[in-house]
């Protein structure tokens, strides 16, 4: 069943990014390109055919980093694109770390007398803010290693019944989730 369950997901997967991708396109465009360099140039010699071959793959490469610069301005790019995996925390623990900087030069500016008042008040506002935000989104957020470890457990068919990630029923300790004992009271968890 567990098996299915991982078939399904990328099965899914899969069918979300069957849409051809624009680098695809400029791939196709230059091999298509330096195919036809190829045959039209056999009676050329080969720098002749490997240096137009290899103007085709810079041009092709131009335009992708054209349409790479481009594409974002008039909307064509991935619209509601979220960072994936670990870097999710990475960027969020990134943001938090300049918004704390933020709000301490900004405080330093203050008290030097450099920002009215007010606008410290209306700045330091929005900054707490948002620094509460990412603090919630980061506490929000549960451990990989739990996840992983847990997955694995229920596949293999090895869920413990006497403690649940870890829990002690004896004591009511939160121990280590791969602990054979408990860490307060010492009893031997059932495999």
């Amino acid at each position: 069943m567990s098996s299915e369950i991982s078939t399904d997901r990328s099965v899914t997967s899969i069918r979300s990014n069957d849409r051809l991708q624009p680098w695809q396109l400029f791939l196709l465009a230059g091999l298509v390109g330096a195919t036809t360099i190829i045959v039209n140039m056999q009676g050329s010699g080969p720098a002749e055919v490997v240096v137009l071959s290899l103007t085709v793959g810079a041009a092709v490469f131009t335009a992708l980093a054209v349409f790479r610069t481009i594409a974002p301005l008039m909307g064509l790019g991935d619209k509601g694109s979220e960072v994936l995996g670990g870097r999710t925390k990475v960027a969020l623990e990134r943001e938090k770390t300049l918004v704390l900087r933020s709000i301490k030069d900004l405080e330093f500016d203050r008290a030097m007398g450099k920002v009215a008042e007010q606008d410290f008040i209306d700045m330091a506002a929005r900054l707490r803010a948002r620094a509460a935000g990412l603090l919630l989104q980061l506490d929000q957020g549960t451990s990989y290693r739990r996840e992983i470890e847990h997955e694995l457990a229920r596949r293999l068919g090895q869920v413990k019944t006497d403690r649940k990630a870890g829990f002690c029923a004896a004591c009511k300790t939160t121990n280590d989730v791969d602990a054979k004992f408990c860490k307060s009271c010492g009893k031997k968890f059932k495999l």
